[in-house]
């Protein structure tokens, strides 16, 4: 079996041929992917190029102001498909964790303004010298039970994103699709779902099936469960300090064509949001990044 691919019980059906315009519609670029725009930047550079979505985050949102920035991508003809990022609620003080919280609520206020329906959680990592995982989800399970009905008062659906084992211990002890589902589905499906991140899934060979589960499939429970599709691809050797190793789609080892193929088996028909953390992109004119994003895009997802 080819490394590129990853196992399932049964294949995904091959994706319907693609229609050019129809895919570019559903592309979403990332803002982190061209960190060195500024937001009129990004709103023009995306209106320009006839991309339709965009992914903001929050400090550079909250620096421009959060209404000023809706009101930015609204008059580019901008939607705003996911706002990134709430959660780190793993801690084990009081008073930290209600400061999470309040952070939380906070950003699921952001979203609303900005006319999102996704925030994507990075649920946290493990609490200094604690050892618990187990312990740890749980309280990403509190954390979702008090933050969820805050949530659905906004129209906005909290977005559980597992991160790769290796940012388990400081960033996110949600490290599996199952996981995150697990998680998701003890709430409504309009209230939490989940993000699928290829940089993070691409290694498990559980993730055809779990895809599967995130669709509502027979094994998912209360719905649909696909917040956001998210694409990176995954190159080695790893840079030192691995956040910021992302690839640019087609660089690396990841089927990105079998993941579209997966979960649109699975019914979702969203966006396709780019986000890839790399500083060599960051050195480079944003416009000309752009274009090639919207280039190996239609080649590796077509």
């Amino acid at each position: 079996m080819s490394p590129r691919t990853p196992r399932s019980a049964a294949p995904p059906p091959p994706p319907p041929p693609p229609d050019s315009d129809a895919l570019l519609a559903r592309l979403s670029l990332n803002q982190e992917t061209v960190r060195q725009w500024t937001l009129p930047e990004l709103a023009d550079g995306c209106a320009r190029a006839g991309v339709r979505g965009v992914g903001l985050w929050r400090a550079p949102v909250r620096q421009y102001g959060v209404a000023a920035a809706a009101r930015l991508m609204r008059d580019a003809g901008l939607r705003v498909t996911s706002l990134c990022r709430g959660g780190f609620v793993t801690a084990l003080d009081p008073g930290e964790r209600a400061a999470a919280l309040d952070d939380n609520r906070a950003a699921l206020d952001e979203a609303a303004t900005l006319g999102t329906d996704t925030l994507v959680l990075v649920s946290g990592g493990l609490p200094a010298g604690s050892r618990d995982l187990v312990g740890a989800r749980e309280r990403i399970a509190d954390a979702l039970a008090e933050l969820a009905p805050y949530a659905a008062e906004r129209g906005v659906r909290l977005a559980v994103e597992p991160l790769h084992p290796m940012y388990a211990a400081d960033r996110c002890v949600v490290s599996t699709l199952a996981q995150a589902l697990d998680l998701a589905e003890r709430f409504p499906a309009d209230q939490v779902g989940v993000v699928i991140d290829t940089y993070h899934l691409w290694w498990d060979d559980t993730a055809g099936p779990q895809i599967d589960r995130a669709g509502g499939g027979p094994r998912g429970r209360g719905g649909p469960r696909i917040a956001a599709f998210q694409l990176a691809d995954w190159v080695t050797p790893l840079p030192e300090g691995a956040l910021l190793g992302r690839g640019q789609l087609g660089d690396g080892s990841v089927d990105l064509r079998w993941f579209r193929a997966r979960v649109e088996a699975a019914g979702y028909r969203g966006p396709i949001e780019v986000e890839i953390f790399n500083p060599a992109l960051w050195a480079r004119d944003g416009g000309e990044v752009l274009a090639e994003v919207v280039d190996r895009f239609r080649t590796h997802l077509g």
